[in-house]
């Protein structure tokens, strides 16, 4: 069955049954229910759940694993990081496989496969005695969890097109941000249950994976059969599509470095610099998070009118802005330091949202449909590479200076914006 068929087989079964959203695009309204109608957009309820499932569970991910290692499993520290990294680094190697996968036509297949890893990977950890066992739920569960962003915005790109597919990104998005920081906290929670309450939880956790990939694998949308034995760039090969979204993606890698910088640089700033209280970098997390689940939808509503190309670029201004802000406030010292870098993180959260907002859109709006995989693909590893590098090169940058750390990361920010201008494709206007 074709796109256009499958598409049109849940547009009419959306219409029978309420789930197909009607929400004008460029309204700038971002409230409730308009990211309730935009999260259900792309699947309808089914797939909702599933969007549910993956968000509560990246929250929990990191932190559920270290204390499983650790509080369950009594591992050292130090093989439960490397069984982690090793899990990440393997999902990393499988995201251009996945890619590949999407390109031939597959779409929520993927998607469910990315959710049945993930409870296989908790499902391992229930019978886990050692390390070996533990490394490879991590591998299951990092291999699930890098590919699920690719496969998550193929299905998106395929059910919705133009302006509302930006927005039902957006939207997205903003539930993950959410259930990160609740999976975050129900992690912490457990906690205080010692080792028999992280075992349901692992338990929970495989169960409602599985659940989520029943429904979206239920919705078996696939993309549209290729009608010619050569597509791409109009002239007869994939080449140029491609190789115009890999050098947006190596463009993409300084942007990358944000996240970490919320989540490692500027704690240790604060921290070991500032001498500030571990309080400082808590709140502006929260505040971080918040934000991004009230501003993401939105900023892409209201920034609708304007060309992806140029949006994603202004994110990489305002991050560099912003780094050159936190350099400022931190050579203030003290509480006036502390202060100053939590006033500048709301200009960094806005430059964080308008990345998000911009960066994969402008990727599935400038290939065709049978290039889409491998373009999310070289995308999303560059952000991968971007995050897995991180926090080695912004801790090592810290421990030279503040000053070196921000103007790198400010001057590689800027550049990337200028390749942005340079480099994006036409198509993504």
């Amino acid at each position: 069955m074709s796109v256009t068929q499958e598409k049109s087989v849940h547009d009419h079964a959306a219409v029978r049954t309420g789930d197909r959203p009607a929400l004008p695009i460029g309204t700038g309204r971002g409230g409730p229910s308009a990211l309730l109608s935009l999260v259900t957009a792309a699947g309808g309820p089914r797939y909702a759940v599933a969007l549910a499932v993956d968000a509560v569970g990246g929250g929990l991910l990191r932190p559920f694993l270290l204390l499983f290692g650790v509080g369950v499993l009594h591992l050292p520290a130090g093989a439960v990081g490397l069984a982690l990294s090793a899990g990440m680094v393997a999902g990393l190697l499988l995201v251009p496989l996945t890619g590949r996968w999407i390109d031939r036509g597959a779409r929520t297949l993927p998607a469910a496969v990315t959710l049945v890893l993930r409870a296989a990977g908790a499902f391992t950890l229930l019978t886990a005695q050692g390390l070996p066992l533990f490394t490879l739920a991590a591998v299951l569960f990092g291999v699930g969890s890098q590919s699920w962003p690719t496969t998550h915005a193929a299905v998106v790109s395929t059910l919705t097109q133009g302006r509302l597919r930006d927005a039902a990104l957006a939207a997205g998005r903003s539930l993950r941000n959410a259930g990160l920081g609740a999976g975050a906290l129900l992690a912490t929670v457990t906690v205080a249950g010692g080792a028999d309450a992280i075992r349901v939880l692992a338990g929970v956790t495989g169960t409602a994976c599985l659940a989520a990939a029943l429904l979206a694998g239920s919705l078996r949308v696939r993309a549209p059969q290729r009608t010619t034995d050569h597509e791409g760039d109009g002239t007869g090969a994939p080449g140029g599509p491609l190789r115009r979204i890999s050098l947006l993606s190596l463009a993409n890698l300084p942007y990358a470095f944000c996240f970490d910088v919320l989540e490692v640089a500027l704690p240790a700033l604060l921290v070991l610099r500032l001498h500030a209280s571990p309080a400082w970098s808590s709140g502006m997390f929260v505040g971080n998070t918040v934000l991004v689940i009230a501003l993401q939808l939105a900023l892409v509503l209201r920034l609708a009118k304007h060309s992806r190309r140029a949006v994603l670029a202004v994110a990489g201004a305002v991050l560099a802005v912003s780094y050159l802000g936190f350099w400022a406030a931190g050579s203030l010292g003290g509480t006036p330091g502390a202060v100053g870098i939590v006033a500048v993180s709301v200009v960094y959260t806005v430059g964080e949202i308008l990345y998000t907002g911009s960066g994969t859109a402008l990727v599935t709006a400038s290939v065709p449909p049978h290039l889409l995989g491998r373009a999310l693909a070289r995308w999303e590893l560059a952000s991968g590479v971007g995050r897995a590098a991180a926090p080695a090169v912004l801790t090592a940058l810290l421990a030279a200076g503040p000053r070196l750390l921000w103007t790198c990361l400010a001057v590689a920010t800027a550049a990337g914006a200028l390749a942005v201008l340079r480099l994006a494709p036409a198509g993504g206007e």
